[in-house]
């Protein structure tokens, strides 16, 4: 792709689906019709490079491909060069630069998936559809893992349309189940297929729950059965407290984040709040991508106002006008519930410019990734919405202090930020005698789904209530960043993993048992960090291309020269990386090998 323009012309509905989202171009140098004015003066409007993202999602969605010509009118559109649209719409794996179907069916073969028969579903497709690349494609986690193995079918149009596919009650084998799916349209699917009505909690309707009370038994599209179960009461207490209140109540809580780094949430919104540099953003971490992890997805499509609520609060209490929520691409059930509720909350007075009658503006814009697993990295999400390549940024600065359009930047995942709710409901001191924590079991349970535990239950006991379907023989906690355990008896707490050599992660549980093939699992391992390897530092790009090759060498034959390469090489990763991705691409397969003796 060149830097300039290369005049070529997008089709009447390419333009169609940009101008949609950016209204008519008004001049002839943003693409619109020449007009005699337009030769006498060079007009433009105010570039918004941030809205690249979206334009390129608007022809995708509308075409199913993004076309040269397409990508041109974006640009003059956006003011943006065309070499870098190009490296910023090759970055996403959801976007294609090449023509391809309409509809096209991502067949999830990661962990979960994997160990329910994935292989079995892909097989079957391959033969049905052929080679992967058009029809279809391997997609990593879809983050349907309570439905494993799973498939997502995303079909271009006015309005695009979507189905989810669950394999898991198939009789056989999954594999069995495809050719029926297939024959199925997205469009006559709607919302969802198998499993549609399951809200992935096991304990639905359980009493004492607290972030999941509300799944799976209320409306997720009603603002009045929101209220009706205590929605809105923590906001009012906020009003109540005031900003500084509000950040001391979530300090004295005790709370730290649920994405995996578990960092105190009250000092993150405190230093937020104390920049004098202004406007303040809030930026909502829904793009959950590691491999596992679904809590989050099942708490915005069964409780999305609980989100909304709780990212106003945060907005309150750090001064932040606008919050950007970064979605996932994957979770279309989920963007939809949300968008309702975001227009809902707005036209009831629960966001705008004064929110609940308190002279308090806050509004929220939605944005979806497009399959990046590095975008869940909170400086390479200021950069997805800013418009450029979602690569991590070099830190410090640190987001309070300068983050999302260089500005203090508070960036909360979804269950973090729905925790608020109850510290500020029950009181700090309360919230912390029993503190909840969401685990997303999956793989070789009868029960999986999102369980909700307090803090101090042991692993054991989390299995008991999903019920293992064999012998277990390993659990991997965290996720493809985690590591494998196989003492049962290890708290859930932060401190009990962590002795343990493991980490709670973003809540991953994934039970392994003896059908399942562990050196495929850890290739596929390898292969996923391989391919969302941003490849911005040498020690990530490189290092996880020499990890996947040397467990394939290692498949075959086990040579003490290959061990003792993979050690050097994720040594190397987890010194030199400049971000999380790199620093733990090692972390499973380390402990598999250490472990689990796989290559023994």
């Amino acid at each position: 792709m060149d830097l300039r323009f290369r005049d070529a012309a997008p089709t009447e509905e390419e333009r169609a689906a940009v101008d949609a989202l950016l209204g008519p171009p008004a001049t002839a140098w943003e693409g619109g019709a020449r007009t005699e004015a337009d030769l006498r003066f060079a007009a433009r409007s105010e570039p918004r490079r941030d809205l690249l993202l979206p334009a390129l999602h608007a022809v995708n969605d509308r075409v199913g491909w993004i076309s040269e010509g397409a990508l041109d009118y974006i640009c003059r559109r956006l003011t943006v060069p065309p070499a870098e649209a190009y490296g910023v719409a090759s970055f996403y794996s959801l976007f294609s630069l090449k023509p391809r179907p309409a509809r096209v069916l991502h067949v999830c073969t990661d962990l979960a998936c994997r160990a329910r028969g994935a292989e079995e579903v892909r097989r079957r497709v391959e033969a049905e559809l052929g080679p992967a690349g058009l029809a279809w494609q391997a997609s990593p986690c879809l983050g349907m893992c309570e439905r494993a193995p799973a498939a997502l079918a995303l079909e271009a149009g006015d309005p695009p349309s979507f189905a989810e596919y669950s394999f898991a009650d198939a009789p056989g084998n999954p594999g069995s189940a495809v050719p029926g799916v297939l024959a199925v349209r997205a469009e006559d699917q709607g919302e969802s297929t198998a499993g549609r009505g399951r809200p992935g909690v096991p304990q639905a309707g359980q009493p004492g729950l607290v972030l999941l009370r509300r799944v799976g038994q209320v409306d997720p599209a009603s603002l009045d059965d929101y209220r009706a179960t205590g929605g809105y009461r923590a906001l009012r207490r906020a009003f109540d407290l005031g900003p500084a209140g509000v950040i001391r109540e979530v300090l004295d809580s005790g709370l730290v984040g649920r994405g995996g780094a578990a960092f105190p949430t009250g000092r993150k919104w405190d230093a937020t709040a104390r920049q004098p540099d202004h406007p303040h953003y809030l930026v909502c971490n829904a793009d959950e991508s590691e491999p596992g992890t679904f809590k989050d997805r099942v708490l915005m499509e069964g409780d999305p106002y609980a989100l909304i609520e709780a990212m106003t609060i945060a907005a309150y209490a750090t001064g932040c006008a606008k919050g950007y929520l970064y979605i996932r691409g994957e979770y279309p059930t989920a963007v939809r519930r949300l968008r309702h509720a975001i227009a809902t909350a707005r036209s009831r007075g629960f966001l705008g410019d004064d929110v609940m009658g308190h002279g308090f503006a806050f509004d929220i814009e939605l944005r979806r990734g497009a399959g990046a697993y590095i975008c869940g990295e909170e400086t390479a999400i200021f950069n997805s919405i800013e418009g450029y390549r979602g690569e991590p940024r070099s830190k410090p600065p640190f987001p309070v202090e300068k983050g999302l359009f260089g500005k203090p930047t508070v960036v909360n995942n979804v269950e973090t930020l729905v925790n608020v709710l109850p510290i500020l409901e029950r009181g700090a001191r309360a919230y912390a005698a029993a503190e909840p924590k969401l685990f997303c079991v999956s793989g070789c349970v009868a029960r999986p789904g999102v369980y909700e535990l307090t803090f101090g239950a042991t692993l054991r006991e989390l299995l008991d209530m999903a019920v293992p379907t064999g012998r277990v023989r390993a659990v991997l906690l965290g996720g493809a960043a985690g590591a494998f355990v196989t003492d049962l008896d290890i708290p859930l707490t932060f401190e009990g993993t962590r002795d343990a050599g493991a980490t709670l992660g973003s809540g991953v549980v994934l039970v392994i048992d003896d059908t399942v093939d562990l050196k495929g699992l850890l290739l596929r391992i390898a292969e996923f960090f391989r391919d969302e390897s941003c490849g911005q530092c040498v020690p990530c790009r490189v290092g996880t291309v020499r990890q996947e090759e040397a467990l394939h060498r290692l498949s075959r034959r086990v040579e003490d020269s290959d061990l003792v390469l993979l050690r050097e090489v994720g040594q190397a990763m987890r010194d030199a990386s400049i971000c999380g991705l790199g620093q733990t691409a090692w972390n499973a397969i380390e402990s598999a090998v250490d472990r689990l003796g796989v290559f023994k």
